[in-house]
């Protein structure tokens, strides 16, 4: 009798692991097309574990966390921290960042053609003033400036620093979609006109439009972020208006106790920052489908195919 509920019991818990192994994951990826390709490949070594996992769709960061509080959806790989540190308050417990697909690799800030500096002296954001007829496409008078588009929590932080610093009395924020504004912005530079834009790296934009060289950073005075060491800036020094973010997993609470093997993956994986640059800079150059990026994602994988299969014991 006793031999026959020890075997009841192995059995039992040997389909209680494999359904937890099977279970399926509800991911979603970030909707700026610079963070798909880190999906893509959490994706693949999520489903390389034994996970069934849903087609990523893109969406902002309101909508992701919101979702994942509900348990509507289980991850993504997208976060951008500090930035969505709101967001993860709002959750009030139910969204847990763990791990960390790049430390500190999230930069952010404002840049203009390194020409329009040199030509009208600017250092700050605050000497567009003087000029802002140089950068107004639409004779409004003010600068036009591609900022971020509603719902990203890079969104948020740009509305603080034109409350704070009154940037709305001479910038206008361009808030459409982003990659299609910076496509306009790229052709106008390439055209001779000057160019005025937020960015974060990694991005193929500062590939497309040079750090140094087509463009340079400028300071944001603003109170909330400090001064820190810049390369291809207008100053030595500069106060980017953001502080330098990590880009980590973000998960419904509930998923991660659910599914320890997830969590464990989670954090030990990681991606150079260089990698996810050069695959951005592919895209700019044209492969950008979803099929292109899966074949990307596969490529990473299989150069780095000790450290993905060492994520997975």
């Amino acid at each position: 009798m006793r031999l026959f509920k020890l075997i009841v019991t192995l059995f039992t818990s040997i389909a209680i692991t494999s359904a937890a192994s099977a279970a399926e994951v509800k991911m979603a990826k970030a909707n700026w097309d610079t963070g798909y390709f880190q999906a893509e490949i959490y994706k693949q070594a999520l489903e390389k574990m034994g996970h069934t996992v849903t087609e990523p769709k893109a969406i902002k960061p309101s909508v992701f966390y919101v979702a994942a509080a509900a348990g509507d959806l289980d991850l993504w790989v997208n976060g951008w921290f500090g930035t969505h540190d709101g967001y993860i308050k709002e959750a009030k417990g139910k969204v847990k960042t763990v791990g960390y697909v790049m430390k500190k690799g999230g930069l952010q800030g404002y840049l203009v053609d390194k020409k329009s500096a040199d030509k009208y002296g600017i250092k700050s954001v605050m000497d567009i003033k003087a000029n802002a007829k140089a950068w107004d496409s639409n004779g409004d008078g003010k600068a036009d400036m591609v900022a971020c588009p509603p719902g990203w929590g890079c969104e948020k932080q740009i509305t603080k620093h034109f409350a704070e610093l009154g940037l709305g009395d001479f910038i206008n924020p361009v808030k459409a979609d982003y990659s299609a504004s910076m496509a306009d912005v790229v052709a106008k530079y390439k055209n001779g006109k000057p160019v005025l834009f937020y960015t974060w790296t990694p991005n193929w934009t500062v590939g497309a439009l040079k750090l140094g060289q087509d463009v340079v950073w400028i300071e944001v005075p603003y109170s909330g972020s400090k001064k820190v060491s810049v390369s291809n800036a207008t100053k030595s020094k500069i106060n980017m208006g953001f502080g330098a973010d990590d880009i980590r997993p973000a998960a419904n609470a509930d998923f991660l106790k659910a599914n320890k093997d997830i969590a464990k993956m989670l954090k030990k994986a990681s991606i150079p920052l260089a990698d996810i640059a050069a695959q951005n800079m592919k895209m700019n150059a044209g492969e950008k489908s979803e099929r292109a990026i899966k074949k990307h994602a596969a490529a990473w994988i299989k150069a780095n195919q000790s450290t993905f299969d060492s994520w997975l014991k």
